[in-house]
């Protein structure tokens, strides 16, 4: 069958798509809202405000300031991926639809491991504020129970076991429990900010407290920006409600911004009060606070209010509560979401019959919290947590502009992101900028990070995939040579004249001493079980039989596999994986159709629109030798025209190698067009004129210049030299602007030449062939096959490599 075309296509979101396992709705704006503070504050505010102070003085509000602009740019990704696709698991989720395999998977499991890693600090956080209380109180309790049990290891267990036991009692319960937490918690925080203010009211001279006000320069500020950035990161756990929160397209945005504006907001108040409002002796206020390190808060707050130290430490302990609940209850809804599919055992996404939780996910992830709260050096892991979650907020960028490609409008947004691609852009090199600054003063954390991606890796080659594909594209009967080459092509089944693409598929093959896979996939509506396509399998061996006759009278080695998917495009990426697909040979039409095809694939590409004169059987023509003709000139009019339009751009070297491979055969004449702008060929017209520039130049790129003019006219020397015939089309500045000017020109060109076949890239210029209409009628409008090539490279890597060129110059 043929791929499904995007309408056949839906999104994990869609209800179209019903999931064996369901959540319940139960939870509202203001609960969501309790969740992203709790997680954003827990008790980070009265820990990490006093070192930040000690390294950025009164600057420190400035840090914390940008610090909330930088996490906007991927708050606004969260906000709009939540809004359109409310599901548990949130970013993994949105990586598993937005990027190729195996991101979803190394998402999930660095996302579990993060959250994992979080409320087990948070419980250790409040057996250290409990202890700390305790002993203010007078009742210390010092020896280990039994002799062997840390008291305060004892008090971080149990915390972990008492909120476990509370989220799988329900989510209105999690809920009710975390929002009087968090209330509690902003009341003292409230208050704290009440007597900073009073006393800032009964001295008037406040105002110099700031007079040294970045009293460690820049230096200074962007070390206080390190240590406290990911404090305002808290909307991976309001986007793990998605599936629990009322009317999420609007609850889910608003949440993420209301949270974040107030958790910011109550950062720079705590550290404006903890330095405006106290007047020790003989020492600045800032250094007061900061020379006391994670007890700065706490010593401001003994200065500030009676009883201060108490109410700080009774906040810390109530933060701590609700910063663990938060994040159960988000490390369980990444288990479940991986459970569901197939990612990690299925029995993680079993719902509880009567509490309707994710109890299985719940008490896993509850377990794992527990041992490492009692067992691991937690100082050590949690700089890890720091690096996992800006390399998930990465790709989750990245799925923000794959998502809104694949699925344009037919997705319904509550929000969305403004500025559409360049926010999501500043938002993966902010964080890029931000993981590099890691790896410089706490290169620990990315050893670990990389040790828990390799292990996943790993898990995912040795188990997770054979799952996920057994389960979603299963393979019913297979046939073809036990032998394997090194070069492997995968061509789709279409019954329409399934023999058309095979034979470019068999010249490629055959320069390359690589195989053929066939692939064919029956579709299965929705609501059918899988098990329904078996009916198929002997219609579905004999449909092979003229194609196995082609390939074995050409003698390339090939194999035939028959899926059965409710989604013909998982089943056609899950064989590209499995069998490490080199290249992917299919329809131009088909392809261009799917969005989801394009985004996700993993290897190169040769689409093929077959329309015009029948070009299949010359492609597998004996090569004209002498044997054939002894007359040069005959041999010469046996020969078909092959135009390559070449521009130099991300998929040239592709539509090259795929220029030889025709070309070897001596069916073809070779014209090579040559699509640049006026700019670029005048460069070249003064580098011919007037050879290389001496001396020192105008512009410190001029040298950059002259070698990329080096570089093209080399290659157009090359090109020369082996036989091809070269042309230009030289683009105006008006006509690189504007796709009909463009394609037009471009047309008229290789219209111009009489072509029997065209090869181009997927792109020219900065227009793409799948998606500008334009070009896509360039293609309908030429009387010839036309062969599209597409180099793999990361989803959206080329246009951010282009911007990045463009931006310094080269």
């Amino acid at each position: 069958m043929p791929l499904a075309p995007p309408s056949d296509i839906t999104s994990p979101s869609s209800p179209e798509h019903p999931h064996q396992h369901q959540l319940v709705r139960s939870l509202g704006l203001l609960d969501i809202v309790m969740v992203g503070i709790a997680a954003m504050i827990a008790g980070a505010i009265f820990i990490l405000i006093g070192p930040a102070i000690n390294l950025a003085g009164g600057a420190v509000l400035i840090a914390f300031i940008i610090n909330g602009v930088i996490t906007l740019f991927t708050a606004m990704g969260y906000a709009e991926l939540g809004s359109a696709m409310p599901e548990a698991g949130g970013g993994y989720l949105w990586v598993r639809e937005g990027l190729p395999r195996p991101n979803a998977f190394i998402s999930g499991w660095m996302a579990w491991l993060a959250h994992s890693i979080a409320g087990s600090l948070y419980a250790v956080g409040f057996a250290s504020f409990l202890g700390s209380l305790l002993e203010s109180l007078g009742l210390v309790v010092t020896e280990p129970l039994f002799g062997v049990v840390p008291i305060e290891k004892l008090m971080a267990v149990a915390c972990v076991a008492a909120f476990t036991y509370i989220n799988i009692k329900g989510t209105s319960e999690t809920g009710k429990t975390g929002n009087i937490a968090t209330f509690i918690q902003l009341g003292t925080i409230g208050a704290l900010i009440v007597a900073g203010f009073w006393s800032m009211h009964l001295h008037p001279n406040w105002p110099s407290n700031f007079a040294d006000f970045i009293p460690n320069g820049v230096a200074g500020l962007v070390a206080a920006m390190g240590l406290t950035f990911i404090a305002f990161e808290g909307y991976e756990v309001i986007v793990q409600t998605g599936e629990e929160v009322k009317n999420p397209k609007k609850n889910i945005p608003r949440a993420i911004f209301i949270s974040l504006g107030l958790v910011v907001s109550l950062y720079c108040l705590v550290a404006f009060v903890s330095i405006g409002g106290i007047f020790p002796e003989g020492i600045p206020a800032w250094q007061f606070v900061g020379e006391n390190q994670e007890l700065g808060v706490m010593r401001a707050a003994e200065l500030l209010l009676p009883f201060g130290a108490f109410i700080v430490l009774a906040g810390g302990i109530v933060s701590s509560l609700a910063g663990l609940n938060a994040t159960t209850f988000s490390s369980a809804r990444v288990a479940f979401a991986m459970g569901r599919h197939y990612n990690l055992p299925h029995i993680l996404s079993s719902i509880h019959h009567k509490n309707k939780t994710p109890h299985v996910a719940i008490a896993i992830s509850g377990v794992i919290m527990a041992v490492m709260a009692y067992a691991l050096p937690l100082e050590q892991i949690a700089v890890a947590a720091g690096v996992i979650f800006l390399l998930l907020f990465i790709q989750v960028n990245i799925a923000v502009i794959t998502i809104r490609k694949m699925h344009g409008n037919r997705l319904d947004y509550g929000f969305k992101t403004p500025l559409f691609p360049a926010i999501p852009i500043i938002g993966i090199f902010l964080k890029i900028g931000l993981a590099f600054y890691l790896l410089v003063t706490q290169p620990l954390s990315w050893g670990i990070a990389a040790l828990w991606v390799l292990v996943g890796f790993i898990l995912y080659r040795m188990y997770t995939f054979k799952q996920e594909v057994d389960h979603y594209a299963p393979v019913i009967t297979s046939e073809g040579d036990l032998a394997r080459k090194d070069f492997r092509i995968l061509m789709p089944y279409t019954p329409e004249n399934p023999d058309r693409l095979l034979k470019y598929a068999i010249r490629v093959a055959k320069e390359n001493d690589g195989e053929i896979s066939v692939l064919r996939v029956i579709t299965v509506p929705q609501q059918t079980p899988l098990s329904a396509g078996a009916a198929f399998v002997e219609s579905a061996r004999r449909a092979f039989t003229s194609l196995d006759q082609i390939l074995d009278k050409e003698g390339v080695l090939n194999h035939y596999f028959v899926r059965v998917s409710h989604d013909a495009t998982e089943a056609v990426l899950a064989t590209i994986e499995e069998q490490r697909i080199d290249l992917l040979v299919t329809d131009f039409e088909t392809l261009r159709n799917n969005k989801k095809l394009q985004t996700l694939v993993t290897c190169d590409i040769m689409a093929i629109d077959t329309a015009g004169s029948d070009m299949e059987d010359i492609i597998l023509s004996p090569p004209i030798s002498a044997a054939t003709t002894n007359d040069k000139a005959e041999k010469k009019m046996m020969k078909k025209n092959l135009v390559v339009v070449y521009d130099g751009g991300a998929h040239s070297e592709l539509v090259l190698k795929t220029t030889n491979w025709l070309e070897h055969s001596g069916l073809f004449k070779v014209n090579v067009l040559y699509v640049t702008d006026k700019e670029t060929f005048l460069k070249q017209e003064d580098y011919l004129s007037t050879g290389p520039r001496r001396g020192k130049s105008h512009h410190d790129n001029d040298k950059d210049e002259q070698k990329s003019v080096v570089k093209e006219l080399e290659k157009e020397e090359f090109l020369s030299n082996i036989g091809f015939e070269f042309d230009r089309v030289i683009l105006t500045h008006e006509s690189e602007r504007e796709a009909q000017q463009s394609a037009r020109l471009i047309l008229g060109a290789i219209n111009a030449l009489q072509p029997d076949i065209v090869v181009t890239g997927a792109s020219i210029k900065k227009f793409s062939i799948f998606d500008n209409q334009q070009y896509v009628q360039l293609v309908e409008r030429l009387n010839c096959p036309v062969i599209i090539m597409r180099d793999f490279t990361i989803p959206g890597m080329n246009k951010v490599k282009t911007a990045l060129m463009r931006f310094v110059g080269k």
